[in-house]
């Protein structure tokens, strides 16, 4: 774990991470908290991901079974019985939940408010890209990662 930059709360049995009570978060800040067999996912356990969004799961040597992804706006996948922004309704999930606004009022993401993007600045789905500076912060305003040299012209 010293190398990859993870931590494990959690016990261990012959040197390896087992227990039914385990917490092992990832460099991303993904962080998984559940049952661990042999240093893998086993039994019941979620990953929370920084995003606010979850995945249910049960695990077997480290492979789902069977899980379910809820979004961080609390919006459930169904594979089966997906009805959310498909070809026959389009409105955003807080739409569905709260109403759609008033003429002339437009709502362009599903976050209402939206998040205020810097001036010059994308919203790149994890963070801001500044191509002044060619480099992506997360909402927090932490570095997340650099966009490398300019191409030549």
């Amino acid at each position: 774990m010293q190398y990859t930059g993870s931590r494990y709360v959690g016990e261990f049995v012959d040197g390896r991470m087992e227990g039914s009570d385990a917490e092992y978060t990832l460099p991303t800040e993904t962080k998984y908290v559940g049952e661990m067999k042999d240093g893998m996912f086993h039994g019941q356990g979620t990953l929370y991901f920084p995003s606010g969004s979850r995945y249910e799961a049960v695990w077997e040597k480290g492979l789902v079974v069977e899980g379910t992804y809820t979004f961080s706006d609390k919006l459930q996948y169904d594979a089966k019985h997906w009805h959310y922004c498909d070809g026959y309704d389009r409105r955003f999930f807080t739409e569905r939940c709260d109403g759609l606004k008033a003429p002339g009022i437009a709502q362009l993401t599903n976050m209402d408010p939206p998040r205020k993007i810097p001036e010059g600045c994308y919203d790149c789905g994890d963070g801001f890209y500044n191509p002044t500076t060619r480099v992506v912060k997360d909402y927090k305003n932490r570095f997340l990662r650099s966009a490398g040299p300019k191409a030549p012209a």
